[in-house]
């Protein structure tokens, strides 16, 4: 509507709520605890409560530095184990240096070029539908070891340039099908791995699940084609895109207009398929070479990308390190989401300390009720719950919140849900955003383009989000059961 102002932007909003939720983090712990409760375990339902609240409305930076802050007071944490459980987390570090080694890869023309390759040949000109295929196809394998803004920015450019040489102009419904399939290939190949994707290693993380990266891609990954494949068909077959527009298109002078591959693109990729070689092959030998595996797998999830990042700033050609640390810390890395990251890691562990006891008061007042509701019924609520509310909000918020509530349920009865199974899905869920602006800053572009509009996201995506929830549910948990 016009003149709306956004919450985060309204003075009277932020002059009321910031103070009462800045108060509930600080002084929670003060209020006389329920019968059964701590006062560290009120201290975290209300530092929970305000920092959500924050990050719905107001964002997620300096609300997430207040939960760590707030966290640190109470007894059975402390400020060093604050500290240590948040910005010293392993997934926090593994964040962190995967966000450089794929900030080092942007830098490089590999991107874009394997984005023209797949629609500058042969089979692409033989037809428009194959066309659209071929590109979304290359969005979708780069998106999943790229994170998705990063992807879409980069993207973007040779998307236009296609419809400039296309001659398709704004109220064309190709131009809504490509623009569309762009941000929706983004969000679902966000949930393919955890490589460079946030949102499924804080759905683990907060459940306090326990599973190796080729494990959840193994459920993952078929999932997440399933839907591509589904969200093709809807475009193509319910918004009829004029597809001539495509066939025969010369896009010769996008390739010609690439810089060519040097030694610096080679050696950085060399250094990006080696962290992801690290990560990945060691599990292939768990049970054959259970010594090897154990030699790499000791080291943790952060040791690759750490020395990937040392590897690149170590090595120079032409007199240039590969990339310097401070560029890519002013340039490559989403503070914002690292900051949640670090505040939802400390929040997990506070929500399941034993001697803080919101688990055992979970436990002792919910599982009695839950004694009777099928697993399907659970599987269904938690993997809807997920889907609408990251396609109306934050994703880590989603991410954090349902799997800890999910490992909190399953952990205080017997529902017959695999709680490994569980999380996996939510965080692949967590990443599905496609119906809102607010679900995530590449949606928000492209319902403010010139070629949709948000009503067309809405209505597309919302389709999409639906078919998420079958896959999520059909394919996705059954997958993920039988890996784990």
């Amino acid at each position: 509507m016009k003149g709306h102002i956004p919450l985060k932007d309204n003075k009277i909003y932020r002059w009321i709520m910031i103070p009462i939720c800045i108060a509930m983090c600080l002084f929670g712990r003060f209020i006389p605890p329920f019968e059964g409760l701590s006062s560290d375990a009120m201290g975290v339902i209300f530092i929970f409560l305000g920092s959500l609240i924050l990050w719905l409305t107001i964002g997620i930076d300096w609300p997430s530095l207040l939960c760590i802050f707030s966290l640190s007071f109470l007894k059975n944490i402390g400020f060093k184990s604050a500290l240590a459980n948040s910005f010293g987390n392993e997934t926090w570090l593994f964040l962190l240096f995967t966000f450089i080694c794929t900030y080092a890869l942007s830098k490089t023309s590999l991107i874009k070029r394997v984005a023209i390759a797949f629609v500058d040949n042969k089979l692409a000109k033989k037809s428009g539908r194959l066309f659209i295929l071929l590109f979304l196809t290359s969005i979708l394998l780069l998106g999943l070891f790229i994170s998705p803004t990063v992807l879409f920015i980069v993207v973007l450019p040779i998307l236009n340039e296609i419809f400039e040489i296309a001659h398709i102009e704004k109220g064309d419904r190709i131009a809504k099908v490509l623009m569309m399939g762009l941000g929706f290939t983004v969000s679902i190949s966000s949930g393919m791995t955890p490589i460079a994707h946030v949102f499924p290693v804080l759905a683990l993380k907060a459940a306090a699940a326990s599973i190796s990266l080729i494990v959840y891609m193994g459920m993952a990954i078929p999932a997440g084609i399933v839907l591509f494949m589904l969200m093709y068909f809807m475009l193509i077959l319910f918004a009829k895109p004029e597809v001539d527009k495509l066939k025969d298109l010369d896009l010769s002078s996008l390739r010609k207009a690439l810089p060519k591959t040097n030694k610096k693109d080679i050696v950085i990729l060399s250094i990006f398929v080696m962290v992801i070689l690290l990560w990945i092959v060691p599990s292939f030998f768990k049970e054959a070479a259970p010594d090897f595996y154990n030699a790499i797998n000791q080291y943790g999830t952060a040791m690759p990308p750490l020395l990937g990042v040392l590897l690149l700033c170590i090595i120079r050609i032409d007199g240039e390190p590969l990339i310097k640390v401070d560029d890519a810390f002013r340039n490559g890395i989403p503070w914002g989401s690292l900051m949640m990251c670090a505040a939802t890691l400390v929040l997990g562990v506070a929500l399941t300390n034993d001697a803080i006891g919101l688990k055992a008061f979970l436990k002792d007042n919910i599982g009695s009720s839950l004694t009777g509701v099928a697993a399907i019924g659970l599987l269904i609520i938690f993997a809807l719950w997920a889907a609408i509310q990251t396609n109306l909000s934050s994703n880590m918020v989603t991410a954090t919140l349902v799997s800890a509530v999910a490992a909190s349920v399953l952990a205080s009865a017997d529902t017959g849900l695999n709680l490994n199974a569980m999380a996996s899905v939510i965080g692949m869920l967590a990443s599905f955003a496609f119906a809102t602006p607010p679900s995530m800053p590449h949606i928000a572009i492209v319902a403010g383009s010139d070629y949709c509009s948000t009503k067309d996201v809405l209505i597309y995506g919302g389709v999409l989000m639906v078919l998420s929830i079958l896959v999520a549910c059909l394919i996705g948990y059954p997958l993920a059961c039988l890996f784990m």
